[in-house]
């Protein structure tokens, strides 16, 4: 499991983090019972705080999307259905964000509905899927 962590980013470390967890288990990537890397490992691979991996992974913990298994660490939690109609609300709620900054940005920069549909289809035909490799377009 990789992380990609900047800590110039505007956004806090501890929630880049647990928005990465909350995109992989909705998209499917990462599934029940699968292994996190420990607070320690984490913290050193990426040269941060271990207090703000702890952070990240009990808001994850209290969400339900992560549990604690002895002798394994934090572990991807079981759902009872991680498709279907509540699936794709959860999925929906990870990218409504985006799409509504994208949405305001066009609307400054003044491009017209068409316009600004057609470039988020030519973004999405060049963005690998999750099976793809992350450095090749489609």
């Amino acid at each position: 499991m990789r992380f990609s962590i900047q800590p110039s980013a505007p956004e806090p470390i501890y929630r880049q983090i647990v928005e990465q967890v909350r995109r992989h288990v909705a998209s499917g990537q990462w599934r029940a019972g699968d292994e996190l890397p420990s607070v320690r490992a984490l913290a050193q691979e990426h040269a941060i705080n271990p207090m703000t991996v702890s952070k990240a992974y009990s808001l994850l913990e209290a969400e339900g999307l992560l549990e604690r298994r002895r002798g394994m660490g934090m572990v991807v939690a079981a759902r009872r259905s991680p498709g279907g109609a509540a699936g794709a609300a959860r999925r929906e709620a990870l990218l409504e964000p985006a799409l509504q900054a994208a949405a305001l940005q066009a609307r400054q920069l003044g491009f017209a509905d068409g316009e600004a549909l057609s470039l988020f289809q030519r973004c999405l035909q060049h963005t690998p899927t999750s099976g793809d490799r992350d450095d090749e377009p489609r």
